[in-house]
């Protein structure tokens, strides 16, 4: 299958390695261009629980790198998707699948919206979390530490969650769990919770840049505090009549019973996608619909507000894919109907 992997960040490397592996056809193109040189005279390596390289093909262009390919995944930062949305709403077309990977923000939503605009409809699978644990190590390689055992999804609308649950298999395999809606796989997404705590209970560890064991670190204080984060998170799932998996369940379906053997390093810098991305992406959109529900999450809320204290920024006013859904007036039934059947054509 031929795909299109927007980002050349270590999430967008190492699933083009994936999709390479198993006969695929990646082609990467960089919102900026500066990922795609190196691979124009270089092949891709992987290093980690994979040792192998592959030969990619690149894009100097968003409308060529999506022409002539049947799925699109988008694998960059939160902050960058609206951008990279704005830039591909034009030129998909209805019989392309887009996966984002991960969901954020309800950005499946944005891109939808913008879609119904055109009339296209096609399926947008959102996943929970990304499918690899990965840390970029040169401008051509790829450390993976993880192959996600299972990672939930959601296809926006829900008459083609069908169809993008095949393609998701199709590229990767039997390791897809289908939430029911965006919004299920939007609470499934643990990784704002379980950064917030670890990261604010260990900040000043990466403000003087100290190399620190992520494992060692999330001690019995952490988790605490990473449980109380989690029972909001299952309280506002379960205002709107959702299942979603807790912290634990995620875990052994990540790695499995047995615990990782990977060592992890915590960031040795306060500029790090475990606040920079993960409150203004990710816990200010749960306050967001915890408010809808009518759900109480004070820890949720002390988190952006230390942290906005911490950098002496406002992170709220920093995610820029909420305020153009407009969901400030809707009631819990309508938002919910949103993320199941997404925007009507206009």
């Amino acid at each position: 299958m031929k795909v299109a992997v927007l980002g050349t960040g270590a999430a967008g490397l190492a699933l083009a390695v994936m999709l390479a592996r198993d006969g695929h056809e990646p082609v990467l193109w960089s919102p900026s261009g500066k990922g795609i040189g190196p691979l124009q005279s270089a092949p891709l390596r992987a290093i980690g629980i994979l040792d192998e390289e592959h030969a990619v093909a690149v894009a100097g262009d968003i409308a060529d790198a999506v022409a002539n390919v049947d799925t699109v995944i988008l694998a960059l930062p939160a902050m960058g998707h609206r951008a990279v949305m704005d830039a591909l709403a034009p030129h998909l077309r209805t019989g392309q699948t887009i996966i984002i990977s991960s969901q954020a923000s309800l950005g499946a939503l944005y891109l939808q919206r913008l879609l119904a605009a055109r009339r296209i409809h096609l399926p947008i699978v959102g996943w929970s979390t990304t499918l690899l644990r990965a840390r970029k190590t040169a401008n051509a390689e790829v450390r993976i530490a993880t192959i996600r055992k299972k990672v939930d999804l959601a296809v926006l609308p829900v008459d083609l969650a069908d169809a993008g649950l095949a393609t998701c298999r199709a590229l990767f395999g039997d390791r897809f769990n289908t939430r029911s809606d965006l919004l299920a796989v939007s609470l499934s997404n643990i990784n704002p919770q379980s950064h917030m705590a670890l990261a604010l209970l260990n900040f000043t560890r990466m403000e003087l840049a100290e190399k620190w064991n992520q494992s060692d670190c999330s001690t019995e204080a952490v988790q605490r505090l990473n449980d109380a984060l989690d029972a909001e998170r299952m309280q506002i799932a379960a205002a709107f009549g959702l299942k979603v998996r807790s912290l634990q369940e995620h875990s052994e379906q990540t790695h499995g019973a047995a615990k990782p053997q990977v060592v992890t390093y915590g960031p040795a810098t306060t500029e790090t996608r475990y606040t920079l991305e993960d409150v203004p992406f990710g816990l200010v959109p749960i306050l967001a619909i915890a408010r809808i529900a009518g759900v109480a999450v004070p820890f949720h809320d002390a988190g952006l507000r230390m942290f906005s204290a911490l950098y002496g920024r406002d992170f709220a006013t920093e995610n820029d894919l909420l305020p153009d859904l407009e969901l400030e007036e809707l009631a819990a039934a309508d938002f919910l109907k949103i993320c199941r059947e997404g925007f009507a054509a206009t």
